[in-house]
């Protein structure tokens, strides 16, 4: 007979998994979670769809710590779907459950099963298995995605003597975004991460040996750039173009929980942009990427303008963020600008050409325009002026009020005209010292400082409230958009 709380678990675990799902169960003490029992664990997780561990409610003399204190520990492992205590015979929780597969470790495999008569009754499987050797908790990884290290960003002093301002004002700022209605054009991205534990060597060739471990999706491109506004306060609208595909309705979905209101118009001719990024102890070791570059058809062109000219009425700042793979074609970019100037909005721009290749100069009359060196040595053909000329003839052949030039590393160089033909240039250094994945800080400078000049900000204050916003993106790993909290807990720093 049961124990009296065990239906009640049942009737959770089935409503959990649902009729689809083959469930993996898995039993112990638990006593103190150890790597061995990760890499268990982790094999199991592998072997269906539904993990379900039962820790041994009072397994006698062999136990270390109270059983809700087991219970929690098992809990805490990102891959268990379901842990609750295990208070009857192993053999006759299982005939109740009937899952479709039990695991148990290698030492068990010659020993006596009494669940083996059990499981072969109605068709389930025994598995033994220790786990792999090659083994990367889930847990910590995962962590590296979503957390970052307040510790290692340093924010400068000098600076904001320089140009007279302090982080109190910086935080009245940030107080004025929830005003903004914004407009996001460009590119959608979906960037995928691919966790790895490195094997080793090949012995037959050169070639270093992966098997990955996690994988985590992310909105990327102009996506994760509305993603950004949304989180620092605005109300945005995303304009862009995607696939007829499982990709661009991942994007929908994850736009929606940022609050960001997507349009992702079709394109049969092109699936939507996935970039693949393996990853091993915390370095890129590949990158992948899924794609078309062709521009999008007359038809979808005047689509987008037609959808762009309906939205400008409720729109405070239209941001281009242009990653060169169609959606923005020469002819559409000089559409939309005709519309914004004739109503006065105002516009940013950011042109990535890394693998690609892009002119930031076909953005004309913007507020601000943020090229990496190479996109602005790109723009102008010339590789062999210094920084302070290269950024002043871009400014003025884009006709552009603000230019903020990112060398990586090295941080940035910030270019304004200051009145009467006269311009000022300063600089700042890469606030994080310890980054952990360097892809998402443009993306994330560029949106703090273009909102903080559409709320009136000038361009020093700008850049600096940006930098510590690339700098929280830059903390850790993936796309995830950075709010005004995580800016505002820096600042208090």
């Amino acid at each position: 007979m049961l124990h009296p709380e065990t239906e009640t678990t049942l009737q959770r675990i089935r409503a959990e998994a649902g009729p689809d799902r083959a469930i993996v169960f898995v039993s112990g003490n638990f006593n103190i979670v150890h790597p061995g029992h990760l890499r268990l664990l982790k094999f199991a997780a592998e072997c269906g769809d539904f993990l379900v561990v039962g820790v041994a409610a009072d397994p006698g003399y062999d136990w270390m710590l109270p059983k809700d204190l087991r219970l929690e520990g098992v809990n805490a492992i990102g891959f268990v779907n379901h842990a609750f205590l295990l208070h009857d015979k192993l053999e006759d929780f299982i005939a109740a459950l009937k899952p479709a597969v039990v695991v148990k470790g290698k030492e068990h495999e010659n020993a006596d099963n009494p669940e083996k008569p059990v499981l072969d009754g109605y068709g389930g499987k025994l598995l033994f298995s220790s786990g792999e050797v090659a083994f990367s908790s889930l847990d910590l990884i995962r962590r590296e995605f979503r957390e970052f290290n307040p510790s290692s960003i340093f924010k400068p002093l000098d600076y904001p003597r320089r140009h007279r301002f302090g982080f109190a004002d910086l935080k009245a700022i940030l107080g004025q975004f929830p005003s903004l209605r914004v407009l996001v054009l460009g590119d959608l991205i979906m960037d995928e991460y691919i966790a790895c534990d490195p094997l080793g060597m090949s012995q037959e060739d050169p070639t270093i040996v992966v098997t990955p471990v996690l994988r985590e999706l992310f909105v990327g491109g102009a996506g994760i750039v509305a993603g950004h506004a949304a989180g620092m306060g605005c109300k945005v609208s995303l304009l862009t173009v995607g696939g007829k595909d499982a990709m661009a309705d991942l994007a929908r979905e994850r736009l929606a929980s940022y609050q960001v209101d997507a349009t992702i118009l079709t394109d049969e001719s092109r699936p939507t942009t996935n970039k693949q990024r393996f990853r091993a102890g915390n370095k890129t070791l590949l990158r992948v990427s899924h794609l078309k570059q062709h521009d999008i058809d007359a038809d979808l062109q005047e689509t987008m303008l037609a959808a762009v000219r309906d939205k400008l009425a409720s729109t405070d700042l239209v941001v281009f963020s242009d990653f060169n793979y169609g959606c923005l074609p020469t002819k559409l970019v000089e559409s939309i600008s005709a519309l914004c100037r004739e109503r006065s909005i105002p516009m940013v721009a950011d042109s990535q050409s890394s693998s690609q290749v892009g002119d930031i100069s076909r953005f004309r009359n913007m507020l601000l325009i943020k090229p990496t060196e190479r996109e602005a040595r790109l723009a102008l053909r010339d590789f062999d002026s210094g920084l302070v000329v290269l950024v002043e003839a871009l400014r003025q052949k884009a006709k552009a009020k603000n230019v903020i030039l990112t060398l990586a590393a090295e941080g940035l160089l910030v270019h304004a005209a200051a009145g009467r033909g006269s311009v000022l240039t300063d600089r700042l250094p890469a606030f994080n010292t310890a980054p952990k994945d360097a892809a998402g800080a443009g993306d994330s400078f560029f949106v703090c400082a273009a909102l903080a000049l559409a709320v009136g900000s000038d361009i020093w204050r700008s850049a600096y409230l940006a930098s510590i916003a690339a700098a929280c993106q830059v903390g850790r790993i993936g796309n995830i958009p950075v709010t005004t909290a995580d800016i505002i807990k820096e600042l208090d720093a």
